[in-house]
């Protein structure tokens, strides 16, 4: 049994911000209150933590924005924090769900950027288990073994394109702010440059050197993120087309079907735990 060379803390210290103890610490998501990973529908703002973090939840969406991007998680899609990386979260609907905390040591291992990923059914698997440990200060040869499968499964991880590249450029950035959250109102090349106080060929130059997007795929990205946001909330899809400024829910429901395969009712479907 390997043992581990700092006792837990006791003072209800964040187990995020605790680099002792063993490298890999899971966390079970829930709504209630006294919860360490505590779900349902809020937000949490701007914040940091000492070791990196993998969010994932099994109904509902999470929302992460750090100062680089925005990324939307849908069920079993995990996110992935490194160490000291700011970052906000909003919590959308979610009633279950999970959280790995990584020491600086082992999240070194990892992408050094923020990043969504896709769950195996081994990582599934193997989360469940390490969710049950909960004696911190020692570990036994099978915890070892499973904690390491889970990190080499988190290393041959597929990315999924759930992002939203945020330019460092103030106004730009607050373009992204607008479309992410308010409604649609004037989304056109030419409303957005204005937006941004610059041409709309300066727009498009910015939003292409920096995140290697054209302005419209940026712009329906944003879009994008907005309405699985809504969608997860139970929105109705009519409703999400017309605030983002769709022409028909048809079209809004093409869009969505091009970037994930099936249609808003039937991706949310097969989302639902077994």
């Amino acid at each position: 049994m390997a043992k581990i060379d700092i006792t837990p803390p006791e003072d209800g210290t964040d187990l995020s911000e605790w680099i002792g103890g063993p490298p890999l610490i899971a966390v079970p998501g829930n709504d209630k209150e006294d919860s360490d990973y505590r779900l349902g529908s809020r937000e949490y703002a701007w914040h940091r933590h000492a070791r990196g973090q993998l969010l994932c939840v099994e109904t509902g969406l999470i929302q992460i924005r750090t100062p680089c991007g925005a990324w939307v998680l849908p069920p079993h899609r995990a996110g992935w924090i490194p160490p000291g990386v700011p970052h906000r979260v909003r919590v959308s609907g979610a009633l279950t769900g999970w959280s790995l905390l990584l020491n600086p040591d082992w999240s070194r291992t990892l992408s050094p950027q923020a990043q969504v990923v896709a769950i195996t059914e081994l990582m599934r698997a193997a989360v469940r288990r390490a969710v049950t440990w909960t004696d911190y200060s020692s570990w036994r040869p099978e915890q070892e073994r499973i904690a390491a499968v889970l990190l080499d499964e988190l290393r041959q991880a597929p990315q999924q394109a759930l992002c939203l590249p945020i330019p460092e450029h103030p106004r730009i950035a607050e373009l992204a702010r607008r479309l992410l959250t308010e409604p649609a109102g004037k989304h056109a090349l030419a409303d957005c440059a204005d937006a941004a106080a610059m041409s709309p060929r300066t727009l498009r130059r910015h939003i292409l050197a920096h995140t290697g997007m054209r302005f419209g795929q940026w712009r329906q990205q944003a879009l994008l993120i907005r309405g699985m946001e809504m969608l997860a909330r139970g929105v109705a899809v009519t409703a999400v087309s017309d605030e983002l400024g769709y022409a028909s829910p048809s079209n809004f429901i093409a869009m969505f079907r091009r970037a994930f395969g099936d249609s808003p009712a039937r991706f949310f479907a097969r989302q639902e735990p077994n």
